[in-house]
């Protein structure tokens, strides 16, 4: 057996040094560049003096570096292990404390499944769909960032310009008039020349939203009468003009970003996640979505290849950390969040859903709320660990999701409504008992009367 431990470049060559069976290097360190004939120069490397033949690479996921170094080498039938850098990080502190370079990256990799060998699972390639579906994902996640900073900037916008405008005339500040009143009308002293007669007549022409009568104008003009008397009808403090100007070019941006969402959610993430998963078992598990369905069917992948629930759990990074020593035990800690941050952010969410739907989801969120003392984040991030399990079984079975009861009755989705509002409700005071902010008024109220006692 051969371990080749590789420290990826991003830019430059790629590092390697190779290890046999007992932890001993057998050769110096390698460059390579991520081609198939560097690639079989160090796989050619690796079997000299190679007894069995056999091959393992260990690396860390660094950027996509990691992916034709990879696809090359399993195709090859080499194992192949992406590590956690946190992992490879504490080891190379242990080796070398004082020094890091790509020499002693490569060595510390090497080292790892002597070490270490529990923990490393070989790699599985999602494939050509799966990693399509993946990077779709992704690209959705940064749209919708971009989308939400987008609409603050706006928010922020009409704060300040328009101050009184959300509460006084906007229900929704990004419905189809709102809109419209900025790309066209933002400057007060265009909407005070019109005036209500005027303004009423150009949304009326617009035909934007024929459902809406524009009853927001009348109450829109008379804020304009006050901006214009704080603000000065002469722009001396704030130039009216490039206000408009500005509050269009977020708007046009803020319409291409939600364009480019939508062509790329229903033309390319949603019918790859069809193919993944063509059943669609996933969203029978109350609170799953589409979108969090194509987010556990892309990166879950093979589901088995987690040997256990426990594993997965693990892997997705919604288990908190543990400290224990003696008879102490320290509760309340934050979550690992090792793992895609993909299936953090939307276990957390259809969890949230599923507590409202699903009896035996509701009863543990139930028993962390009223009997573990636990606030609504933490509860949440519990359910959220049962609901992956939910996910990891119906991936395997490939079968729809059955609502159950906690002594495992089948119910229909009235019943288990009717079961939540009658046993599962958490009371308002354990609520508000729970909550951050009571336990944090707690800790400063015995502070307080510690540093009153010591005086």
């Amino acid at each position: 057996m051969r371990t080749i431990g590789i420290d990826l470049g991003v830019k430059g060559e790629h590092k390697a040094v190779i290890g046999d069976e007992g932890g001993r290097f057998v050769s110096p360190v390698l460059k390579f560049t991520s081609t198939a004939e560097a690639l079989r120069h160090l796989l050619g490397e690796a079997q000299k003096g190679n007894p069995d033949s056999r091959v393992q690479a260990v690396m860390e996921p660094t950027g996509m570096a990691w992916f034709p170094v990879a696809v090359f080498l399993i195709q090859a039938g080499a194992k192949v292990f992406l590590v956690n850098s946190q992992q490879v990080a504490d080891l190379r502190r242990y080796y070398k404390k004082h020094a890091k370079s790509d020499r002693i990256d490569s060595r510390v990799l090497a080292k790892l499944p002597l070490i270490n060998p529990e923990h490393l699972h070989p790699l599985q390639l999602p494939g050509a769909v799966g990693l399509a579906c993946q990077r779709g994902c992704k690209e959705l996640e940064r749209l919708t960032k971009q989308i939400t900073a987008t609409k603050n900037r706006l928010m922020a916008l009409d704060r300040f310009a328009w101050p009184g405008l959300e509460e006084d005339v906007f229900e929704d500040v990004f419905s189809p008039a709102c809109r419209w009143f900025r790309k066209q009308w933002y400057d007060p002293r265009q909407v005070s020349l019109a005036g209500v007669e005027g303004m009423s007549k150009a949304w009326s022409e617009s035909q934007i939203d024929p459902d809406d009568p524009g009853d927001w104008v009348k109450f829109l003009v008379k804020l304009t009468g006050q901006v214009l008397e704080l603000y000065g009808k002469e722009g001396q403090d704030l130039d009216f003009a490039q206000l408009q100007a500005e509050a269009g070019r977020e708007q046009a941006l803020l319409l291409f970003l939600e364009e480019q969402h939508h062509q790329l959610q229903i033309k390319t993430v949603r019918p790859l996640y069809r193919q993944l998963h063509p059943s669609r078992h996933l969203e029978t598990i109350p609170g799953v979505g589409q979108d969090g369905a194509c987010v556990y069917a892309a990166f879950i992948g093979h589901p088995e290849r987690f040997a256990s629930l426990r594993a997965h759990r693990s892997w997705s990074g919604m288990v908190p950390n543990s400290k224990q020593s003696a008879t102490s035990q320290a509760n309340g800690l934050k979550i690992t969040q090792a793992g895609p941050r993909l299936i953090k952010k939307f276990s957390f969410l259809d969890a949230e859903t599923a507590r409202q739907r699903d009896p035996q989801i509701a009863a543990l969120y139930y028993d962390q709320m009223v009997n573990k003392g636990k606030h609504h984040t933490q509860a949440i991030c519990t359910c959220a660990t049962h609901l992956l399990d939910r996910v990891l079984r119906v991936l395997r079975e490939d079968r729809a999701y059955v609502l159950q009861d906690v002594d495992g009755t089948p119910l229909t989705k009235h019943q288990a409504l009717e079961v939540i509002q009658t046993r599962y409700q958490v009371p308002e005071e354990v609520r508000n008992r729970n909550r951050k902010s009571a336990r944090r008024e707690k800790r400063d109220q015995l502070a307080e009367k510690k540093g009153k006692v010591a005086r």
